[in-house]
């Protein structure tokens, strides 16, 4: 296990997913990859019952399965005011979530899911992600792991001269979201600047990432109204034809 890094793909205007995926897939056997089956990440949300009526945010518990750890169950608690919990168990705890109908409802209409080929090139294990809800296309999303490295800060120029080969877009110097420099709070009730990029890098990151990805997907759904059939997040871009390359090739666990 390495650095990971999601990207979206902007959709190219008047291109389909599975074109476009298609296209991204032949692009990297060409710079030579090599195909290393498929994967799946998939996230549902269950929120509390009844909700607050005094305005408060009612919590929210994020159950997400990642492929690549098949017996783990990763859940993240969300308060509603901003603090989150994150926790990884076995597949018991999908059952524990339905005998716990009193106390949290399943939001089935935004069960979200993320799932395509995974190639391998080098120390980069790349996959290509087909965003659904509820059976409609959402969007492309590109995972990146460089299993080299354990920090961000040591290889982000790494990643990211890859993505912008593979992609063939430009991408921000600037660290991802995920990663930015946060405020957080001590022990001792002080506020301090958190460098995110420097810390070492665990499994539930690529889990937090992925929630981080899904609720922007969410977001765009519920204001426009509608589930429609495809994407309308991301911005057209012009892509090249011929490929560029940039680059070398049952214990829980509780974590704030």
């Amino acid at each position: 296990m390495g650095v990971t890094v999601l990207q979206p793909y902007p959709m190219p205007e008047g291109k389909s997913g599975a074109h476009i995926i298609d296209y991204l897939g032949k692009r990297l056997l060409s710079l030579g990859a090599t195909h290393a089956g498929q994967f799946l990440v998939d996230c549902e949300t269950f929120i509390s019952t009844p909700q607050p009526h005094n305005g408060t945010p009612g919590r929210a518990v994020h159950v997400l399965h990642n492929s690549e750890y098949p017996a783990s169950t990763f859940s993240i608690i969300d308060s509603g005011t901003g603090k989150q919990v994150s926790l990884v168990a076995d597949s018991i705890f999908d059952l524990l979530m339905l005998k716990m109908t009193n106390t949290f409802t399943s939001k089935k209409q935004t069960k979200i899911e993320s799932r395509g080929a995974r190639f391998e090139y080098g120390d980069f294990v790349i996959k290509l992600g087909s965003v659904t809800m509820m059976e409609h296309f959402k969007g492309i999303l590109i995972e990146i792991e460089y299993k080299s490295c354990m920090i961000l800060a040591y290889c982000w120029e790494m990643i990211r001269e890859m993505l912008q080969g593979f992609l063939n877009i430009n991408v921000s110097k600037d660290f991802p979201t995920y990663f930015a420099t946060q405020t957080i709070m001590t022990a001792m009730g002080q506020q301090q600047l958190h460098a995110k990029h420097n810390d070492l890098y665990e499994p539930t990151d690529t889990v937090k990432q992925y929630l981080e990805q899904f609720t922007n997907y969410r977001k765009h759904v519920s204001m426009h109204g509608s589930l429609s059939g495809t994407s309308g997040i991301q911005q057209p871009v012009h892509m090249s034809s011929s490929p560029v390359m940039g680059a070398a090739g049952g214990l829980v666990l509780i974590r704030s």
